[in-house]
């Protein structure tokens, strides 16, 4: 059974049309970076780039407080607004040499292989920020919709994916406007923009407003661990993971494999 909170997700693909989401659950006493893992695997995310989990803490915890009183009442006891000093935002990433390189002095980074969701999030309708690949700047919006008990759910089914829309990214494409020309050039299956597309990625054809739920289960109970190995532990995947991140394990089929 799940003897930990469970926390639902909902998470979309900033400034993407159309939108490319997800509806997803996990256990809360994840790491954040096994939540960063499971967002790259939900968005068909390769694990070849840095990846971060900003909070916006100044705001979810703005909000907590406002949840808990009326208008009125928060107005007469923050006039003064007090929460100018308190953190606007925490960021989490895997530490490296370079992470503090191109920071400000008192910009701090927390480890995200260190800190659990359950600590850092813990109230329904809280937000997160998921960037990935900080080149093509890939941002995925996180608001955790609610937190449940479920005794008869085995945990070995978490995390799963309950709902979504749209195939996620391809890597290196130049972020959501790439990605949007990419869509229209396999749209039309014709033209300079296609053929180039078409040579660059090894397909003829490319439906980005697929999702199969059940082959995305499927990843969900073996990606994220993939990924931890390459980011935590500095692994190559075996021959057996790449052929699950290659989706070996599928047949043949028209568009993406």
């Amino acid at each position: 059974m799940a003897s930990n909170p469970i926390y639902e997700f909902y998470a979309q693909l900033r400034d993407y049309q159309p939108k490319m989401w997800r509806r997803f659950q996990v256990v809360n006493n994840v790491t954040m970076a096994r939540l960063g893992y499971i967002l790259m695997t939900l968005f068909e995310m390769q694990a070849s780039h840095l990846f971060r989990i900003e909070e916006p803490f100044r705001e979810n915890l703005i909000a907590s407080i406002r949840k808990s009183m009326s208008d009125r009442e928060y107005n007469r006891l923050f006039a003064d607004d007090p929460f100018n000093d308190i953190e606007e935002n925490r960021i989490f990433e895997i530490i490296t040499d370079d992470t503090y390189l191109y920071r400000d002095e008192d910009e701090k980074v927390y480890d995200i292989t260190e800190h659990k969701l359950k600590h850092v999030i813990a109230e329904p309708h809280s937000r997160l920020v998921f960037v990935y690949d900080f080149g093509d700047n890939w941002t995925v919006d996180v608001t955790l919709e609610r937190i449940f008990k479920d005794d008869d759910l085995s945990g070995r089914l978490l995390p799963r994916v309950l709902e979504g829309e749209g195939y996620g990214i391809i890597e290196d494409c130049g972020g959501v406007g790439g990605l949007e020309d990419l869509a229209k050039a396999f749209k039309k299956r014709k033209g300079k923009e296609y053929n180039a597309y078409r040579e660059w990625l090894g397909l003829n054809d490319l439906d980005l407003e697929s999702f199969d739920i059940n082959d995305m289960n499927f990843r969900l109970l073996k990606v994220p661990r993939i990924y931890s190995d390459i980011y935590e532990r500095n692994l190559e995947p075996t021959k057996r993971s790449i052929d699950i991140l290659e989706r070996k394990y599928l047949k043949p089929q028209k568009g993406v494999n």
